[in-house]
């Protein structure tokens, strides 16, 4: 994030605050501090809080981001734990009942990932009542992205979610939560093209979301997950593959896999030069995305975008995009599978110099005549290869029907953060 930006972050945590205070016997109030009215009903209050869901969904630790690579990669065997003085991440490796409530990995995620959804609310709702519909358009575009994404890792990590915010919730299906994203991120959509967002909007956020491509690619993401196949297509089709949209770091916000995993090589590093991977999902030798996300140094490292300190992290993929459609075509209702084959060899042949991020297979073309299941096949071992490290592999083990024995847990139990304060909760599941 730039420096210029760190003003406004304060503004973030305000609003937690004011609702603590609320609950409290005794008030200490400042009379000098700005009240949440102020923050909601201002541009500038509600820009605060706007950046505070970027850094707390991107940055330090306890961040969606960092927790959700952490928790995905170890469940999935991409990383392994470093230190085993790290009991939570150790908990991970051990996987089945050695995770429960008190984990506070599944707890970052899941804490963090409502307060996003909380914020972001007020910032959508508030921001509708600016009188410059071109600044609030911006607004309500870059809230909306934060929200889909907690409602995506709550979905991805949790077979039922929080219907919404507040005491003693309800529960929807995982599938609902997907659906709920891909609902906020047509709301988005609306409101951006019938007020364009302005140039002073972009001056006061982080620099690096490309915010139309960024909501069409999430909305494919999450309807390829609901299993929308269409929709999924259909959004997919509407990204601009040229393009980057990245979470950004600065000297006051540091990239998260740098600054915890890489530097002190002291909390998780990948499993191996084969990503983890085993039996017909083993990347191939001449792979050029293995040295991209990995280096030998002594033992395998992480390389790839936790290799710098302000090392920017994507949002999305481009690749992702386009393995999207491939497997979007591959499972629809009368399988092209002609154009999943096109849309696949784009990523196996795409070179490091043809990806705006530098990922590339570089490998031959597959050729020949390949079954649905073998495309299949393919597909996910590329997502595997080509997504490494993005925090979305367990949910393609579970969509690709990858044996249980091959993750720690299909699915996490509730925090007992939650489970203690809400009598609605669900059961844990068994695995």
């Amino acid at each position: 994030m730039k420096n210029l930006k760190s003003k406004y972050i304060g503004y973030a945590f305000l609003l937690t605050s004011v609702t603590f205070l609320a609950a409290c016997t005794k008030e200490y109030l400042n009379p000098n501090a700005a009240t949440s009215g102020d923050v909601l009903t201002s541009a500038k209050g509600l820009t605060g809080v706007a950046v505070g869901l970027q850094k707390n969904y991107s940055t330090t630790r306890a961040g969606v981001l960092y927790a959700s690579i952490t928790l995905n990669g170890l469940t999935t065997n991409e990383l392994i734990s470093i230190n085993t003085g790290n009991t939570n991440e150790e908990r991970l490796v051990a996987g089945g009942v050695q995770v429960d409530g008190t984990n506070t990995v599944l707890l970052s995620i899941w804490a963090t990932s409502n307060k996003i959804i909380y914020d972001a609310d007020n910032v959508i709702s508030n921001a509708a009542n600016l009188p410059d519909k071109n600044y609030a358009a911006g607004l309500i575009a870059h809230a909306s992205i934060f929200k889909a994404l907690a409602l995506g890792n709550l979905s991805e990590y949790w077979e039922r979610v929080p219907s919404s915010i507040g005491q003693n919730v309800s529960f929807i299906s995982r599938v609902e939560g997907y659906t709920k994203a891909i609902a906020v991120i047509d709301n988005a959509l609306s409101v951006i093209s019938a007020n364009p967002i302005s140039t002073a909007f972009f001056s006061n956020i982080p620099s690096g979301i490309d915010i139309p491509n960024t909501l069409n690619a999430l909305k494919a993401r999450y309807a390829l997950f609901a299993g929308n196949y269409p929709l999924a297509l259909t959004s997919a089709n509407l990204v601009d593959l040229t393009k980057r949209s990245t979470f950004t770091y600065d000297a006051l916000n540091l990239n998260p896999i740098f600054e915890i995993a890489t530097s002190t090589n002291n909390v998780v590093q990948p499993k191996n030069i084969s990503l983890g991977q085993t039996g017909a999902y083993v990347p191939d030798a001449n792979d050029a995305r293995i040295p991209f996300y990995t280096v030998v140094n002594t033992t395998v490292r992480i390389n790839g975008f936790g290799a710098a300190t302000f090392a920017q992290i994507p949002v999305y993929l481009p690749g992702e995009i386009t393995l999207i459609k491939a497997e979007a075509y591959a499972r629809q209702a009368t399988p092209n599978l002609s154009s999943a084959l096109t849309e696949l060899n784009k990523v196996v042949t795409k070179t490091a110099a043809a990806d705006p991020f530098g990922v590339g297979a570089n490998l031959p073309a597959l050729t020949g005549t390949y079954t649905q299941q073998q495309l299949l096949d393919l597909i996910y071992k590329n997502r595997c290869i080509e997504l490494y490290m993005s925090g979305l592999k367990l949910e393609d083990m579970r969509r690709f029907s990858q044996p249980l024995t091959d993750r720690k847990r299909n699915f996490f139990p509730y925090p007992f953060q939650e489970r203690d304060n809400n009598p609605n909760t669900p059961a844990d599941p068994t695995f």
